[in-house]
């Protein structure tokens, strides 16, 4: 999912300063495995996936199938075997014949991700319903759930979530608790409301002293879910311009925060992401993975227009990151382009699903859809899907250091622009 930071600098950090929770990158460069570790041939990318293995994986799968790509047997038998017998799925656990226990660090971003990725790629019904069936359980009582089971509700997991509930035929306005409360109440608790400069935002959570703070990564994460969408995103037709309007419903809080996407996106064609912890004065930085979800985002919500000049800067500029970054960046690229009728194969003068296919093992299929198959991916992509479905954010995450622990969330919680 996603914008983006070293894990690896953001656990070094973690472990220095010991603060409670602080921003990751899902599409970020993993720290390097030592020379003695064999990384799983299943596996996509080459990094350590200690904090977002199943994350890349499940990215792969569902940016590969909306492409007409099946993944090879192998590498779905590794993402299969990363799921514990309660259905949740942990960011990695590197022994599979190990069962999991209260101390496997599972989490609702990875388990949204992999039951997304594992419906895509077909016959695992058992196991995706395994995995609905554990998110549905850590549902919180205001009708969202947090990055780990129990913690307070974010706009990028619940988002996630909710494209996971859609995508495996679940209808949303039946996922309640005992309260009464639906995905789309806590939802729309983040949303910002109109007027200023962030209005039509989402926030990932309330600040400390109560207050939204618009978060670009939140947002597209939050206009997907509002939508009921799942990662991927069909090729939809522009229609006019978004418009912020008060009358707060699920869809209009979509329209809202790609309005917000649209303003954000209107001067350089990208995102910014906020400064590394002790270089706040440091120049802002094109963040390209939350550039590529927001792209996903406004095509969603029908403004794929909008959202043109973005991918020409991306397909311009998002060569390097996408190398460095590895499988989960092709995707999000992949995902970016798909949405917008981008050419997959030819994305500024690269082949995306081939550099993609390149990072994990051979697929099984690797074709360019027929109108066919691409009539029937836009008929089951979740677009055709009822209120029930990014990138939001999604994440990664691993207590580390002493105490309390240290969470690593695959979606900036600070994000600002």
């Amino acid at each position: 999912m996603t914008v983006r930071r070293s894990a690896a600098a953001l656990a070094a950090t973690a472990t220095v300063l010991c603060v409670a929770a602080a921003p990751a990158a899902v599409a970020a460069p993993s720290p390097s495995p030592s020379p003695s570790v064999a990384l799983p041939s299943g596996l996509y990318g080459t990094t350590d996936p200690t904090y977002d293995g199943v994350w890349r994986q499940s990215l792969a799968f569902v940016s590969q199938r909306a492409v007409g790509v099946s993944p090879a047997d192998k590498a779905v038998d590794w993402l299969i075997g990363q799921q514990c017998d309660s259905g949740a799925f942990p960011a990695y656990r590197p022994d599979p014949s190990v069962r999991c226990d209260a101390k496997t660090m599972v989490d609702t971003n990875a388990t949204a991700a992999a039951v997304q990725a594992l419906h895509e790629v077909r016959g695992h019904k058992e196991l995706v319903q395994n995995g609905v069936s554990w998110l549905k359980s850590v549902q919180n009582e205001d009708g969202g759930w947090g990055y780990t089971a129990g913690s307070p509700s974010d706009a990028n997991s619940t988002s996630i979530v909710i494209g996971a509930l859609g995508r495996a035929g679940e209808k949303l306005d039946d996922v309640t608790t005992s309260g009464g409360k639906t995905p789309y109440d806590a939802l729309l608790t983040f949303a910002i409301p109109c007027g200023g400069k962030d209005g039509g935002a989402f926030a990932y959570q309330p600040d400390k002293a109560g207050k939204l703070v618009a978060n670009g990564d939140a947002t597209a994460a939050g206009v997907l879910g509002s939508l009921g969408k799942g990662l991927v995103v069909g090729n939809n037709a522009a229609v006019k311009d978004p418009t912020c309007s008060d009358a707060l419903k699920p869809e209009q809080a979509a329209q809202n925060g790609a309005y917000y996407l649209a303003g954000a996106l209107k001067k350089t064609g990208h995102l910014d992401s906020p400064p590394m912890p002790g270089a706040e004065d440091s120049a802002p930085q094109p963040d390209f993975g939350n550039t590529a979800d927001a792209v996903v985002a406004l095509s969603a919500a029908g403004h794929k227009d909008k959202a043109a000049a973005s991918v020409k800067w991306l397909e311009k500029n998002s060569a390097d990151w996408a190398k460095e970054n590895g499988p989960a960046a092709y995707a999000q690229l992949v995902m970016a382009a798909h949405a917008t009728g981008a050419d997959v194969h030819d994305f500024g003068g690269a082949d995306l699903v081939a550099q993609l296919n390149a990072t994990g093992p051979a697929p099984s299929t690797d074709k360019k859809p027929t109108a066919s198959a691409a009539e029937e991916e836009k008929k089951d992509s979740g677009d055709g899907d009822g209120i029930g479905g990014v990138w939001w954010f999604v994440g990664i995450g691993l207590a580390v250091g002493a105490g309390a622990g240290f969470l690593i969330s695959g979606r900036r919680k600070n994000q600002q622009l």
